[in-house]
């Protein structure tokens, strides 16, 4: 499993508020950080195979790891794959653009280390207007993993891109993650019946109101072409520095030996049921360096990868989240819950 892992040369990120500049970097083979509905991303021309492979040095990313490509309209998507399949184009129509991801047959120009090597690519039209004017002024199709090293939280600011980020980059096009806070949901299309790869805000039940016969991905599928085509399926992702924790309530964290320094993430507050007292807040409750309580558990998305890196930037030893539910952008956050917890 190939890494790019040798020094890298430290570069003078440059901040900008300017699109028409953001994109003249990019057409110069540059790499430009951007945000997008989903998380932000970091942007290179999916045509130019030297900046692409500065662009897996700059994440320290596996190089067996795939790369959605971005452009800014469904009528672009001839500039990225090869034959466009019938539902393929009613998830387009339907869904997008937005925080979906169609898999096609590969087009000749793209890269082959957008692809890792195989014949399939990942195309998105985003639903962020500051997006959609960059991929509009560039151009060309532009391949864009979420903008952090491999294996961390993803960031939702632009201040996390350049925590991570900041040396290593050529520009960062400030700007504000709009809405969902998750990456986009994957399907591949290649085939007679479309699966879905990875979860996002567009769930299971979303795609099958456009084409009933989607499904999941199944256990035989692992190891193959088709699960190869999803990014951020094989390797350690989402993971903070601090050890998660996934619990339902209060009473699954232990009260003896607990490290110092706590935070903890709930959809609603976390109640602790003592036998004698009813319903109560928990004692440990106060020990908590970080505590955030979502109204929704679309808010918690949104707000979850930053709350990572707010932990990390405490130094807490042990992050607590509450699982989510497998409803709606439920599903995608208890998937990345379970990433960040190394438990898949």
């Amino acid at each position: 499993m190939a890494t790019h892992s040798e020094p890298f040369k430290q570069l003078a990120t440059r901040r900008l508020n300017s699109i028409p500049e953001a994109a003249e970097l990019l057409r110069a083979g540059r790499l430009v950080a951007f945000p997008t509905e989903t998380v932000y991303g970091l942007g290179v021309d999916a045509y130019n195979t030297a900046a692409v492979e500065r662009l897996f040095l700059a994440k320290g990313r596996p190089s067996d790891n795939p790369l959605i490509v971005h452009v800014a309209s469904p009528q672009d998507w001839p500039r990225v794959a090869r034959t466009m399949t019938e539902s393929a184009a009613a998830f387009l129509a339907a869904l997008s653009p937005g925080p979906l991801t169609v898999v096609l047959p590969k087009h000749p120009l793209i890269s082959p280390l957008v692809t890792a090597g195989l014949d399939t690519v990942g195309v998105r039209i985003p639903a962020c207007q500051q997006a959609r004017e960059l991929l509009q002024a560039v151009q060309r199709p532009i391949a864009a993993p979420s903008a952090n090293r491999s294996g961390k939280p993803s960031c939702t600011t632009w201040q996390a891109v350049l925590e991570d980020l900041d040396g290593r980059i050529d520009a960062l096009l400030q700007g504000t993650v709009s809405a969902v806070g998750l990456e986009s949901t994957v399907v591949n299309c290649c085939g007679p019946v479309p699966v879905l790869l990875r979860a996002g805000a567009i769930s299971l039940a979303d795609l099958q109101a456009v084409v009933p016969e989607t499904m999941t991905m199944q256990p035989t599928m692992l190891g193959t072409p088709q699960w190869l085509a999803s990014p951020g399926l094989r390797h350690p992702h989402y993971q903070p520095a601090a050890r998660v924790q996934l619990v339902d309530l209060w009473t699954e964290i232990a009260l003896p030996d607990l490290p110092h320094l706590l935070s903890q993430a709930s959809i609603q507050p976390m109640i602790y049921k003592a036998a004698y007292a009813g319903l109560t807040p928990h004692p440990l409750a106060k020990q908590f360096e970080l505590h955030a309580t979502f109204a929704t558990v679309e808010e918690y998305a949104a707000h979850f990868y930053e709350f990572l890196r707010r932990a990390d930037r405490l130094q807490v030893e042990v992050i607590y989240l509450q699982r989510a539910g497998e409803e709606g952008i439920g599903h995608a956050l208890r998937d990345r819950q379970q990433r960040a917890a190394g438990a898949i």
